[in-house]
């Protein structure tokens, strides 16, 4: 279910909303510039009516190819107060980006949250940058997906609400290479200390192939750690999902391990080339877990988009339950 629910027992991390990561996506647009954007709060603002003000929110970006941080985007939000609250956000390089804290040089200082329906966009140098309730642009047939690819024909996110982050900066301004690698991870601060609670670049990854008892450790760890660590027991779960001998599971599992979402600009994206906002990612996951036994759901992409930046487009009336 796309990054949605990312905590033990399908529910959000620590069961607070504000702290589950949803969707992560990174394209180019025309200008030779590049988008990042973090989605999180599934079912907002219902699930939350602002973001977590002790929370990191963050994208990692690896522009060497070791799995590790070399440039990471923080973003660090107020108490709420009447409604309303502001966003920083951080720029950081080298050792700092590999720190869960929000370090480096602010590129937006005390931005306004947009909770309304029209988009508040901040520009400064050569960022753009937004931070708000928008419309979640994840489609698929969730109910079916439970009901074991019994399709209902029903896209679970047609009327639903995400906190979007969204960031556009020239290409170069990330690495004069094409090719980067991007993940994300929201951490909260308890008893003094930066506690990591989701992390993630590939959707469905945590749904379909960690157990319960590993997801904590999981969203705790490190992208550079997670061959090592991870692929004996997902091995075991396309063995059992999708019939995959241990070479032919290997080999499939390098797309999603180390979990970091990479991108050669030199190409369109196309998930899992960066990925865009209309990306079918929820059959190319069921694909890989299914070894393609598994009919297409039929779910389109939503329609309500923006052309221009943040892309997400206008959220939903609120409404019960979401």
């Amino acid at each position: 279910m796309s990054h949605h629910l990312s905590g033990p027992n399908l529910r959000s991390p620590l069961g607070d909303a504000r702290l589950d990561m949803t969707d992560l996506f990174a394209f180019t647009v025309p200008g030779d510039r590049t988008v990042l954007i973090l989605n999180a709060n599934p079912i907002a603002p219902t699930g939350g009516a602002a973001y977590h003000p002790d929370a990191v929110y963050r994208i990692n970006v690896d522009t060497d190819g070791d799995n590790q941080a070399d440039i990471a985007f923080s973003f660090v939000f107020s108490e709420p107060q009447n409604g309303k609250q502001t966003v920083t956000a951080y720029r950081a390089t080298g050792q700092q980006a590999r720190s869960h804290e929000a370090a480096g040089e602010k590129i937006f200082t005390d931005e306004p949250v947009s909770f309304g329906s029209e988009p508040e966009v901040a520009a400064s140098g050569r960022y753009r940058f937004f931070a708000g309730l928008r419309s979640d642009p994840f489609f698929a047939d969730l109910d079916g997906i439970v009901k074991e690819f019994q399709w209902t024909g029903v896209d679970w996110g047609a009327d639903k609400n995400i906190f979007g982050i969204a960031l556009e900066m020239p290409t170069a301004e990330l690495s004069p290479d094409p090719a980067i690698g991007v993940w994300a991870r929201v951490s909260v601060r308890q008893n003094g200390q930066l506690k990591s609670v989701d992390r993630g670049a590939h959707p469905s990854v945590t749904a379909y192939f960690n157990e319960e008892d590993a997801k904590d450790a999981y969203n705790e760890g490190e992208p550079a750690d997670d061959w090592n660590t991870y692929l004996r027991p997902w091995t075991a779960v396309l063995a059992h999902t999708g019939g995959y001998d241990a070479k032919a599971a290997e080999e499939t599992l390098r797309t999603i391990l180390p979990d970091v979402l990479r991108y050669d600009r030199s190409q369109p994206a196309a998930y899992p080339n960066g990925r865009t906002l209309t990306d079918d990612v929820e059959t190319a996951r069921i694909d890989m877990v299914s070894g393609g036994k598994v009919p297409n759901a039929g779910i389109p992409p939503h329609t309500d988009l923006l052309p221009d930046f943040p892309y997400l487009g206008h959220p939903h009336p609120a409404r019960n339950g979401g």
